[in-house]
């Protein structure tokens, strides 16, 4: 029998994971164990009129600085989410990730200036919904835009649903709230009964 090269990293099944965000189940890793969450309180960004475009991010808007991409550099978003002192991205969630996208269910929204890859975020997407995973900044605002843009090109495709797992300060200031799990899991399961899909998922 032929062993696994000690230096691959092992990769939650891709149904298994999916199975999981379907159900309000996500993972994180850590001290090197996977630990799957469902919490009491799910932080979600409204997809209607109720998302809101902080003022300053508004004035930055009109004078674009980065080009905004859509899954051209699926690994190196998740690098950038990891490049903290902690971080619950490890080998495992990286590769798993990384073939949940190669399978056309994650996504990365990017911002690219002339000097490479300055932000974005990433995530999963089922049909109706979108599960916001991370996101990072190297310049000013660009994960900012490229939240935006997610929530645009989300809206474009009928989606009804973007989780952010948990609700933080920087989120709330566009619109984000929270949801009970049994009100989040309600709406899940309508959200899941959408035809809205991402190309691939």
């Amino acid at each position: 029998m032929k062993l696994p090269h000690p230096s691959v990293p092992k990769i939650l099944p891709p149904d298994v994971l999916l199975e999981a965000y379907a159900t309000g189940y996500f993972p994180m890793a850590e001290d090197g164990e996977i630990q799957w969450f469902s919490p009491e309180n799910r932080g979600v960004i409204p997809l209607d009129e109720r998302f809101h475009i902080p003022h300053g991010l508004a004035k930055v808007m009109r004078k674009p600085q980065f080009e905004i991409r859509w899954d051209t550099a699926f690994r190196e978003v998740m690098l950038g989410c990891a490049e903290r002192e902690e971080t619950w991205i490890d080998e495992v969630i990286l590769e798993s990730y990384c073939t949940l996208h190669d399978r056309g269910y994650a996504h990365s929204v990017e911002c690219w200036d002339a000097e490479g890859l300055q932000g974005g975020l990433y995530g999963v997407a089922l049909p109706g919904v979108f599960f916001g995973e991370s996101m990072f900044s190297r310049k000013s605002n660009a994960s900012k835009l490229a939240l935006v843009s997610l929530v645009a090109g989300l809206r474009q495709m009928k989606f009804k649903l973007l989780d952010t797992q948990w609700l933080t300060e920087h989120l709330k200031q566009f619109g984000a709230y929270e949801l009970s799990r049994a009100d989040y899991l309600a709406e899940l399961r309508t959200a899941l009964t959408d035809q809205a899909t991402l190309a691939g998922a």
